[in-house]
């Protein structure tokens, strides 16, 4: 597998070069075939999912109306972004190397898992092309935008703990996928409403609020040494995100 992925990093990197080049990515190329295979791998999971849930599900996926089905297929897709992406992020958490630099620290373990966040530009795609919300147009705009920036290197100690916010995501699919099943009011959505608020809570809210206050601080230490739009777009980015929290 190793072998195989070292082909196509050699084939898929040079694609990257001119965006690397003209927004200062020096380390995207290294990481870009990963972007496209994250990609790739969620429009899978979106192409195989009515498969999958038409045979385990065949009356409440199989009768229900196109955008109900839709919906299905993007909690599906979604939970498969937040159970690849958390486990990742918690392995990125003790790295020496963000600690020491939390402004400019890199490790390629932090590459990778940021690369798999920028291949989830298919939920951005997703919001745009089926319009719900603009809040998930944003949401998903500002993640691809900073995760990307993210590759000059930049604050890649603060970029593994923001995708620890997915902790919430299982358990409001979860939620989600209780109702559409006729379990709305059960003891087990009542206990997964329970998990899921105490973890929005904890991971989105409070966990959230903490590190985007120590993120300001260290985006304020260095903000004379980095381009005036990367300050703004970071800084943007984070009151975007976290006021999306409160709202949601």
């Amino acid at each position: 597998m190793g072998g195989l992925y070292m082909v196509l990093a050699s084939l898929l990197s040079p694609i990257s070069l001119p965006i690397a080049r003209t927004l200062s990515l020096p380390r995207l190329p290294e990481h870009f075939p990963t972007v496209l295979l994250a990609y790739i791998s969620f429009q899978l999971v979106e192409l195989v999912s009515p498969l999958i849930l038409a045979s385990i599900s065949p009356i409440h996926f199989g009768h229900a109306n196109s955008h109900v089905k839709h919906n299905w297929v993007l909690r599906v897709v979604s939970m498969a972004h937040a159970l690849t992406i958390i486990p990742l992020a918690f392995l990125c958490l003790d790295l020496p190397e963000l600690d020491q630099d939390r402004a400019y620290g890199f490790d390629s373990r932090v590459g990778h898992v940021n690369a798999i966040a920028c291949g989830f530009i298919w939920d951005t795609l997703e919001s745009i092309f089926h319009f719900t919300s603009i809040g998930f147009i944003v949401h998903g705009a500002t993640c691809l935008i900073v995760y990307a920036l993210s590759f000059r290197p930049f604050l890649g100690y603060y970029g593994v703990r923001f995708l620890l916010w997915e902790l919430s995501t299982p358990f409001l699919n979860i939620h989600w996928i209780l109702d559409k099943t006729n379990r709305t009011g059960g003891t087990l959505q009542i206990i997964n409403g329970i998990i899921l608020m105490v973890v929005f809570f904890l991971a989105r809210l409070c966990y959230g609020g903490w590190m985007s206050i120590r993120f300001f601080y260290t985006l304020k230490g260095v903000q004379a040494e980095i381009p005036t739009v990367v300050a703004l777009a970071y800084a943007l980015g984070n009151l975007a995100l976290q006021g999306l929290n409160w709202i949601w």
